[in-house]
């Protein structure tokens, strides 16, 4: 046998092992392999000259950027290449044209990127609060669009990023890569809910961890480099706020928005945004939603002036027409559980999956129940899917549309917590059935920032 041989059956037994003892069935297992083969094989081929993608970064250069993650996924393919970075924030936008390399342009204002006529595409990934304004723009000037979960800050601008999504043609891909990657663990248990093995859905649970708290933040001279008011953009004007304490660093700013319901939506957003999208394709409820939502528990937020304001501990229940109810939770290990009659449930997590009876994984699941598996082909990664559908104008595995309609879950359960009221929803119609709830579909936005499809 040839040394290349070995290497590869070797190879081969260190991942059937590792996928073993994440949960993974021996049948999944081999798919993914065999898949991995595949793609590997595809993505070496040199390509043709007009394959070209030449793309543009915009919110990236942070240590702890998803910008600089999906950025890092795109460059994996040959075919891409990085002409342009955009951060508010100079340091970053520095260091994120170091790292991509090669003769890439530096840009503050999103706009002047997107005035490019030669970029592609562009992977974005700033704070919740300019999602909206960056999506649809990008948009208009005809850029397919690869943008970061949660897809909105607001229904509403969810509503209107996946209208604009329709309205120019482009290729969008949300970030929800839960759908395609992770060792195909959650898109199991969604073909396993979907095939009906666990017979009629009773209930699914998606734990999401608790908000973190923090004491009062002061007033702080805002960093050199940061265009503060920019990075506020369509939000109130509010002072910069950051305070380093214990080896910690609270701020309104960088990560940390997300803690901050002005800018984003807490872990209801953050993970939620994850793992209720896995409900949403468990039930088949892509294109809809839940009818009803109410808090079971929401411990309020700290009262100190200028702290994170997100409820750090909760429990929300959505409930579908079909009598399917979503319990979203703050507390349990953190993942997805789907409950069917009889006992039976399966549970994902990014590190492993598990079922009430192991016969549930074990059994291989027809190729009916399959969701975009084919045999002899490979499974895309999150980003190759969305370079595949840019070329043949195919609709992503988790377009807009669909990335609008699972961050609304996220939206009503933070609608719920927020208000104390029991929500009744039409997810056709995209109102509740009270005024005063509907205020909380859109936000304002301050001067001259304009909401425009």
């Amino acid at each position: 046998m040839k040394r290349g041989n070995l290497s590869r059956r070797g190879f081969m037994q260190r991942s059937l092992a590792a996928m073993a003892a994440a949960g993974v069935p021996a049948w999944f297992a081999r798919e993914l392999f065999e898949s991995s083969l595949l793609r590997a094989a595809a993505e070496e081929k040199k390509p043709a000259a007009n394959d070209k993608v030449r793309m543009g970064s915009i919110g990236n250069g942070s240590p702890q950027s998803r910008g600089r993650a999906i950025a890092g996924e795109a460059r994996k393919f040959k075919e891409v290449e990085y002409v342009a970075v955009c951060d508010v924030d100079k340091s970053h936008r520095e260091r994120a044209a170091r790292e991509l390399g090669g003769d890439v342009k530096q840009f503050e204002d999103f706009r002047e990127l997107l005035d490019r006529k030669d970029i592609d595409a562009v992977t974005i990934a700033v704070p919740d609060h300019w999602h909206a304004l960056v999506y649809i723009e990008a948009l208009k000037k005809g850029k397919h669009v690869y943008g970061e979960k949660p897809l909105s800050l607001t229904i509403g601008e969810g509503r209107a990023i996946a209208d604009a999504a329709k309205k120019y043609g482009k290729t969008f891909q949300t970030g929800s890569q839960q759908r395609t990657e992770f060792g195909g663990k959650f898109r199991l248990v969604a073909e396993i809910a979907r095939s009906g093995r666990l017979g009629k859905i009773q209930t699914i649970e998606t734990r999401i961890g608790a908000n973190p708290t923090s004491p009062s933040v002061p007033k702080a001279p805002v960093p050199d480099g940061l265009n503060w008011d920019f990075w506020l953009g369509p939000t109130p004007k509010v002072d910069y706020a950051d305070l380093k304490q214990s080896g910690k660093e609270y701020t309104r700013c960088h990560y940390e928005f997300r803690w901050w319901y002005e800018y984003s939506g807490g872990k209801m957003t953050d993970w939620g945004a994850h793992h209720n999208d896995i409900a949403q394709w468990s039930l088949g409820m892509d294109d809809s939603g839940p009818v009803a939502v109410e808090v079971e528990k929401a411990d309020p937020p700290s009262k100190e002036p200028n702290s994170y304001n997100c409820h750090p501990n909760f429990k929300v229940v959505l409930t579908y027409a079909n009598g399917v109810k979503l319990i979203v939770t703050s507390g349990g290990e953190n993942g997805i559980k789907i409950n069917g009659e009889d006992g039976k449930w399966v549970f994902a997590s990014r590190g492993k999956i598990d079922a009430s009876d192991k016969k549930i994984l074990e059994e291989p699941l027809p190729a009916k129940d399959r969701l975009y598996y084919q045999a002899g082909a490979p499974v895309p990664s999150h980003m190759g899917n969305f370079l595949e559908c840019m070329k043949s104008g195919k609709p992503t595995v988790c377009t807009a549309e669909i990335g609008h309609r699972s961050a609304t879950v996220c939206h009503l359960g933070n609608i719920a917590i927020r208000s104390g009221k029991k929500l009744k929803w039409d997810p056709k119609a995209e109102k509740f059935d009270d005024a005063e709830l509907n205020k909380w579909l859109i936000r304002e936005f301050r001067a001259p920032w304009k909401l425009e499809v």
